[in-house]
């Protein structure tokens, strides 16, 4: 009778166990963990056949050869994302965490918002983009005759180089942080020792105070003040000086003048935009040969469909430093999750009703302020949303069927490293439930995002 040698009966046993995938998984992880647990009792028996030599007993192997082959240590649903030990695929679920609570957030920021301006017009929290939209209309008719006019500059998001490069460098083993750069699909400030090499697929823009107020051909953000040196009509902002109204004339004026005014005429320009005169505030300009002022601050401009390499912050989408295929996703995911949005600034433009008493006015006023605050907030929540949305898809992406995570998790089952199979039984188990929790956060910051995308559309 053949006598089996020591450990198979345990070796078997690994081989046999966890072979019935859950009814929620695909035909490919099914197939995955099946070879997974394969290797696993592969790499089990071979580190039984010298366990003794190493004072590491088949009873013992999770104890003494600090093996979690039960992948009992905790795993995505506890925050934790060194699961395999295996860099890449921690990177996977560093960037799943990172994302899944970015978007988290974000939909409760949105949602937050959307709330406040429905409580502002009599609607319950909960309420869609159409019903808030509907309501904001009804409002607006009571005080103002036609539509709120909005302008404003689309809202700036930053995104972090230097988390870029970190998420790099943790992934991938081939990357150093300090060899590598990463460029930037935008705008980023730069020193006026940098300045000079903003050439080619670049341009060097200068913000601060015009030269000689004049801020002709770039974006004046501030007043625009054009001199009125007789009397006309036609000033659309604020008139200094003198305003004549049916042959009665006010001099020392300031305010919005029906009639003719003499002086000044200041267009406000707090949301950015083109001035033919001159530009009280700040101008942004194309620098001249000579370069910026000296007190200006200096942006390296990315042409179309070009990028520049940035030192810290980048306004734009960062493009990380070249990975391989398996960090790809993690990488942009985790870029993404550290980009913050600035609120832009709003400019209002409206005509009340005739005859709405003073009191009606400061009203409407002290409403439009309010709403100036959450609208603004949601157009800088729309801008980040639409980053990491992107990001998301590509990290679903990753960890689905034929996806670059599953295809290296499967390479790596063929690995003659015990820990490496180990690691990667337990990454495997954990791959849908963060698969689960993206899509769900997915779900609910689209379902916000849309209703965002409403309100802002009624203007």
């Amino acid at each position: 009778m053949k006598r089996d040698a020591p450990g198979n009966e345990r070796c078997d046993a690994a081989t046999r166990r966890d072979r019935s995938a859950t009814d929620n998984e695909s035909d490919s992880m099914q197939r995955l963990r099946r070879e997974l647990h394969g290797s696993l009792a592969l790499g089990l028996c071979l580190g039984l056949a010298s366990s003794s030599l190493h004072g590491c007993e088949p009873g013992e192997i999770a104890e003494q050869c600090g093996l979690d082959v039960d992948c009992s240590a905790g795993g995505f649903a506890e925050g934790k994302a060194s699961i395999s030990g295996v860099a890449y695929i921690d990177a996977f679920f560093g960037a799943a965490i990172d994302l899944e609570a970015s978007m988290t957030g974000l939909s409760g920021q949105l949602r937050g918002e959307l709330d406040a301006i429905a409580a502002s017009v009599d609607l319950a929290p909960g309420a869609s983009g159409a019903e808030i939209a509907g309501a904001i209309d009804t409002y607006l008719s009571g005080y103002i005759t036609g539509s709120l006019s909005i302008s404003y500059q689309p809202p700036q998001c930053r995104a972090s180089i230097e988390a870029s490069l970190a998420a790099a460098a943790e992934c991938d083993a081939e990357v150093s942080p300090g060899e590598v750069s990463a460029k930037c699909e935008g705008s980023c400030e730069v020193s006026a020792e940098a300045a000079a090499s903003c050439t080619g697929n670049a341009t060097l823009m200068c913000s601060g105070t015009a030269p000689a107020l004049d801020c002709t051909g770039g974006t004046c953000s501030g007043s625009c003040v054009a001199d009125f040196e007789v009397a006309q009509a036609g000033c659309e902002g604020t008139c200094r000086g003198s305003c004549t109204v049916q042959g009665s004339t006010i001099d020392g004026f300031e305010g919005r003048c029906d009639g003719e005014c003499q002086g000044e005429c200041a267009v406000d320009m707090s949301a950015g935009g083109s001035c033919e005169a001159r530009c009280e505030g700040s101008c942004e300009y194309v620098a001249p040969e000579a370069g910026c002022e000296a007190d200006a601050t200096m942006r390296c401009e990315a042409n179309a469909g070009a990028s520049v390499e940035c030192d810290a912050g980048c306004e734009g989408t960062v493009e990380p430093p070249a990975v391989s295929a398996e960090c790809e996703a993690s990488v942009d995911a985790k870029a993404s999750a550290s980009v913050e949005c600035t609120p832009p600034t709003l400019a209002f433009e409206f005509e009340f009703v005739g005859g709405l008493d003073a009191g009606a006015q400061a009203d409407f006023r002290a409403w439009l302020q309010g709403f100036r605050v959450h609208f603004g907030a949601i157009l800088a929540a729309r801008a980040k949303a639409e980053v990491i949305a992107d990001s998301a898809l590509g990290l679903i992406a990753a960890a689905g069927d034929g996806g670059a995570l599953l295809d290296s998790v499967a390479e790596l089952s063929t690995d003659a490293n015990v820990a490496a199979s180990v690691g990667a039984a337990c990454a495997l188990r954990e791959v849908p439930v963060a698969f689960a929790a993206l899509q769900s956060a997915q779900g609910e910051l689209t379902a916000n995002l849309q209703a965002a995308v409403e309100v802002s559309a009624a203007f």
